[in-house]
This record gives C-alpha cells, structure tokens and sequence, in this order.
C-alpha cells in the first residue's frame, strides 16, 4: 500500500476547544510545545508499548463557530444559487452548513481509514469527468418544499452550479452520482427467448443486456420538511434523532441554525430505461417499480418472498414501455426488511417457522412486530421525493401491489393510472404465506384469501 500524506495540523498546540464561549480545556489539559509525547502503558495483551504523539486538538462542532456559521441552506428556492450548496465536509470551517457527512452508512468506513492511516483526513476529491453521464432536470418540483425534503435536487451538479464557489476553496461535493451501464438479468434473457420481450438494439440489445441510466443518490433531509411530512414537531425528530443514535449528531439539538441532515443510512439506486429526456413531459408513458432491497432474495434467489421475481418483473415492463417511447423506472431503495435490518428478518424467519401450528398467513405480521415492537419502519412518506426529482407527475404502469407504496404516492400528488399485479406463476411455494397476509392487509388484489385460507400452513419448516 502506498504511504499516505501526513495529515495536516489545523490548529496549533495553543488552541482549545471552546463550547458556549467558555474554554473547554486548561492549558494544561493539551501538551506544551517541545513535551515529550507520553508513553503508552495500557496496551491491550500481546501489544509492545508505543510511543504515541501527542493528542491532537479536537474540532467541535456542536455549537456555532466564533467566525459565525456559512449561510444556511434555502430549502426550496428555484434559483439554486439563492438556495446554496450543502456544504458538509468536515473541513469547510465556517462554510459548513450541515450536520453529517458524505457517504451516508460508508462515512464510518471513511473514519476507519483515516483512523488507520490509509486516507489523508484533509482529502478533497479530484472530481474532473465524473459529471453526469446525461443531463436530469431540472424540474418544476425541485422548488417545491413539499415535494422534495430527503434529497438534494441540485446534488448531482453542484460542483458545476457552484463552480466560483469551489474555485474559491468551499468543498462542495455530489451526493448524487448518475452514470450509464448495461444491465444483464437471465429473466430478461428468458423473456426474451420466451417472445414476451424483442430486443430493438437500443433499449434491449440481442444478447437480453439492457441499456439503463443509473443514479446513485444519497440521503439529504431538510429536516423540517421531514418532520411535516411524518406528522411530528421538527424538535421532537431532532430530539429522536440524536437520542435513538447514541447521541452521534449533537448538532441536532444544540444547533437549531443547521436544517439539514445527511443520515448515516443507505441510500437508493435508480435505473432509467429508455431516454432520460423524456422525463417530465406529459406526453411521456411512465412504467415504474418501487423496490426495497432484499438480497436474500434479490441476489441469492431465496424463494421465502417475491422480491426479486417482482423486481425482474418490473424491468420487463419497463423495458417495453421504454421501446414504445416511454421511460421504464425503477427505484432500488436500500431498506433490508422493510427497514429492520436483516438480523431482524432472518430472526423473525425462524419465529415463524417455529411457531406453534406452522409458518401462515394469520400471523405473518404479529411473528414481525413480536420481534421488531413494529411490522415496518420504511416510512415510505419520504419514498415519492425521488419521483418528483424525475419529474414525473403521472405513472401510467405501477408495478406494485402494496398499498403502502401506492398511497404515499398519489398523496404527494402524482397520478397512477394502472397497477400491475405480480402474475402468479412468479410467486414461489414459500412465499405464499407473505402474498397472503399482505393481501389480507390491503395490496391490490382481485381476490383477498378468507380467514380459513390464512390459518393454512403454507411455509416451509425450517428442515424443509
């Protein structure tokens, strides 16, 4: 591995930390230039004793900077350069205008390397040719507070948009990243020998790939439009935020000046078939696929739910609707088990095919919530923003039966003409008993089972 650039020092030895304008450590708390760096004594077993330098100062931001805090972020504004860039980076000084850090989840890989020694903690990406593969927006809804609160709208461009500002040394970077690929699916490849697709060497090529703009896109919350959104006073979120979290964020309660947050969660993952220039036009046919993550499923097939079945299903239908001029979008959000964790659903996987009278429907969500204390913590309430950042206003295919994706988005306003159902033949053995309670719970169905048809074991035992 090649060394690494000593970090630099950004303050002097003489410098302290200071909370509420009152100095939070003694001279004598911080070593004086020319002291010896103390010795490490307590070592863990088996460890030789280190030399260690001395410690370095630590920056606080739990309270504003003497200097004054950088403008805060106008949620909203049309002008994005009346709205401001977000500005997180953790060596922006004044400038920054965020609680959190880039990377969502992986900003805690990033501390370990810096922890380790194997990144520069001073870092600044080198960001030449990673603008946007192809031009997305902007659109009517980027402006609307109420339409976008848990992502940037300006987050793939702002490097360009605020380019006077990068070139004047503020460390503005991308939370969204859009690129182009090929994607290959052997259900897209059998629905292609099957004659159920065609490929037309543009959106799906001869071999079954299909050609997809992708957008990786982080989470930014505006919290106040968060809280709205959810039905809770914004301090009771911050409040929420920084309890439930170890206390990770203090800034969430101790700087009321700091409207938005970039979480340490997973983000999302869109995929466009067909041209992207077409979104946002009304003309334009809309086939599109909510999807949360579900790699048991997704990416080893286990056949105990429909999720990657329903998945591929939603690509073929977008492929079709992208070859008839449409835009064929699908949206992989990154909530394991409905936002539990996968700990969690393999848990629950065991109470249920334990339980007393076998794996069925009638207490699907009960083995969930006796587990979890809730069935789902998805809170897809935030779910339609990226819609709304595409543009769409009307989807004419919902590839979803769930009435917990359906409603969040026509409240927000967009229009659903049709709902695609998942076709029975694509529903493993095992995973009867899911499409059962669900449907028993209100998914889009023509027929929901009775109540003797839901006390049936249909789930595998564990053995099994």
């Amino acid at each position: 591995m090649a060394p690494t650039r000593p970090c630099t020092r950004l303050h002097g030895p003489d410098w302290h930390p200071r909370v509420d304008g009152h100095r939070r450590h003694g001279a004598a708390d911080l070593p004086s230039p020319g002291a010896a760096a103390p010795v490490l004594t307590d070592n863990a077993p088996g460890l030789p004793n280190e030399r260690k330098p001395a410690p370095k100062a630590i920056v606080l931001t739990s309270h504003p900077p003497r200097t004054g805090s950088g403008g805060a972020v106008a949620w909203g504004m049309a002008d994005p350069h009346l709205r401001g860039p977000v500005v997180t980076s953790l060596h922006s000084g004044p400038a920054r205008n965020a609680i959190g850090t880039h990377a969502g989840a992986y900003s805690l890989y990033r501390a370990l390397a810096v922890a380790a020694g194997q990144l520069d903690a001073a870092h600044r990406p080198d960001l030449t040719n990673t603008a946007p593969a192809i031009p997305i927006g902007p659109f009517p809804q980027w402006s609307d507070p109420d339409r976008i609160v848990s992502l940037d709208p300006w987050g793939h461009v702002g490097p360009a948009v605020f380019a006077d500002r990068v070139a004047a040394g503020q460390d503005i970077r991308p939370s969204i990243a859009v690129t182009r690929a090929h994607i290959h699916m052997p259900e897209i490849a059998a629905a292609l020998a099957a004659g159920r697709l065609a490929h037309d060497g543009e959106v799906l090529l001869p071999d079954g790939s299909a050609r997809v703009t992708k957008v990786a896109i982080e989470p930014v919350w505006w919290l106040p439009g968060v809280a709205r959104r959810i039905g809770i006073p914004a301090p009771d979120l911050r409040r929420a935020l920084f309890e439930q979290s170890g206390g990770m964020f203090p800034e969430l309660v101790t700087r009321p000046d700091l409207d938005v947050f970039l979480p340490p969660i997973g983000g999302m993952t869109v995929y466009l078939l067909g041209d992207p220039a077409r979104l946002g036009r009304p003309e334009t046919r809309i086939a599109c696929r909510i999807h949360d993550e579900c790699n048991g499923s997704d990416v080893f097939g286990s056949d105990i739910c429909t999720c990657r079945p329903y998945l591929a299903h939603g690509i073929e239908v977008g492929i079709r609707t992208a070859q008839a001029g449409g835009v064929g979008v699908v949206v992989y959000n990154r909530k394991e088990g409905r936002a539990l964790g996968e700990v969690t659903k393999f848990l629950v996987y065991n109470a249920r095919k334990r339980q007393e009278g076998g794996d069925r429907a009638d207490a699907y969500f009960q083995r969930t919530e006796c587990v979890a204390g809730v069935q789902d913590m998805r809170f897809q309430e935030l779910m339609p923003d990226v819609l709304h950042w595409l543009g769409i206003s009307r989807i004419d295919e919902l590839v979803s039966m769930s009435n917990l994706k359906y409603q969040p988005i026509v409240s927000s306003g967009i229009e659903v003409i049709e709902r695609i159902a998942i076709p029975e033949e694509l529903i493993p053995p095992d995973a009867s008993v899911e499409m059962d309670a669900k449907k028993a719970a209100g998914y889009f169905t023509a027929s929901v089972p009775g109540a003797e048809e839901l006390h049936k074991p249909k789930g595998r035992g564990l053995d099994g």
